[in-house]
């Protein structure tokens, strides 16, 4: 290159193009440059690194992401709930004495059968029997008292009617035979009454069933009312269920339940809901639902783990995993794949529910859409995607 421009005093100007990693770039040897020339080689140096920096960006394109889709489809009509509970007896009744006193014996455990009118447990009744005699007595002398005055009073009656007594003596012996009856009638009610707290020291089964609980053992003093022992009737068995919130707005009582066993579930009975708490529990929140056994198996036996299942009543839309739904602009949106340009897109959607583990979505997208269900972090609208399970 000849310097014209005084760039080396008129000297030669030699340029070589040498290559500096993958550009090339041109070196000058014996050549001295003004600050005009600077500047325009400083220029040139600015747009073939700008150049190389456009190629290089252009080589290095968006990555394509891995993603899991899912194909929309509608809605069952409707939804299978899973629950779990135990087996309980439809009526439990915790057996007392009527009376306190020192509990001489029990005749019955845990697990025992029992049948209507059977001995259960006996308190001490030598102080019940000492009252009964007592009450023989008292009754015994009112009456003999009572028959006494009753003689008077009939001696009296006739004197009066033939004259010969005085009104005042035969008023004195109605008076008397009134007076010795309510005795004999007092007599009576408190003999009656020792004979009721001396039969109450036997504890007596009230119907057939099977014993769940015991309080009490012998020798020890009870009071009235205590719990002795707690009898499961027979008069039928529950499976009992602490259900959520979210399933007390969407079940009927007049579906049908199907009961499982779970540790064999080829055992089944039906049921229907009998009762529903009106409150839920304070500390898990749920309520707790009692399903009736219709013909339960021996083999659902009381505190017997089971595992019911019923269809509740769908809701229109479509169902979509949680981990689809992502928010743009404020508003719920999905990824939808395109599989001619194998990019995805976001698309707004109306959700109808959210429900445990998915959404129902109304409106936005349709049947046969290919949705994005995993890796929605790392999309950007028109980001090129590759389906998990393809080659890359």
């Amino acid at each position: 290159m000849n310097n014209d421009g005084g760039m080396g005093g008129g000297r030669l100007c030699v340029g070589r193009w040498l290559p500096l990693g993958s550009y090339q770039a041109v070196f000058f040897d014996n050549c001295r440059f003004g600050q005009r020339q600077i500047a325009v080689f400083a220029t040139v140096a600015l747009s073939l690194l700008a150049g190389a920096c456009d190629r290089q960006e252009k080589q290095a394109e968006a990555p394509v992401r891995p993603v899991r889709v899912i194909t929309v489809t509608e809605q069952q009509a409707g939804e299978t709930v899973t629950l779990s509970g135990v087996v309980e007896a439809k009526t439990e009744v915790d057996l007392a004495f009527r009376i306190g006193g020192r509990m001489i014996k029990r005749f019955v455990n845990v697990g025992d059968r029992v049948e209507a009118g059977q001995l259960i447990a006996q308190l001490d009744s030598q102080d019940e029997e000492n009252a009964v005699r007592a009450a023989k007595a008292t009754l015994s002398a009112a009456e003999g008292k009572f028959f006494e005055a009753e003689q008077n009073y009939d001696r009296q009656r006739q004197l009066l009617s033939r004259g010969h007594t005085t009104r005042q003596r035969y008023d004195a012996a109605v008076q008397n035979l009134n007076t010795l009856r309510g005795q004999a009638d007092v007599a009576r009610a408190q003999l009656a009454t020792a004979k009721t707290r001396l039969n109450d020291t036997n504890l007596n089964a009230d119907a057939p069933g099977e014993v769940t609980l015991r309080n009490v053992n012998s020798g020890e003093v009870v009071q009235a009312g205590q719990m002795i022992v707690r009898i499961a009737r027979k008069d039928g068995r529950d499976a009992v269920f602490d259900a959520p919130p979210s399933l007390m707005s969407r079940g009927t009582t007049d579906a049908d339940i199907s009961i499982a066993l779970s540790i064999d579930p080829a055992i089944v009975a039906k049921g229907r809901v009998r009762e529903i708490a009106p409150q839920a529990d304070a500390q898990t929140g749920t309520f707790r639902v009692r399903v009736g056994l219709s013909d339960p198996p021996a083999e659902m036996r009381l505190g017997s783990s089971v595992v019911g299942r019923v269809t509740l009543e769908g809701q229109a839309g479509m169902a979509l995993p949680a981990s689809a739904l992502s928010r743009a602009n404020g508003t719920p949106s999905v990824w939808v794949f395109d599989s001619a340009s194998e990019t995805v897109s976001p698309k707004p959607v109306e959700v109808a529910a959210f429900r445990a583990s998915d959404v129902i979505v109304s409106g936005g997208i349709a049947p046969g859409d290919v949705v994005v269900t995993a890796g929605i972090q790392s999309l950007r609208p028109g980001q090129r995607v590759r389906l998990l399970g393809q080659p890359s």
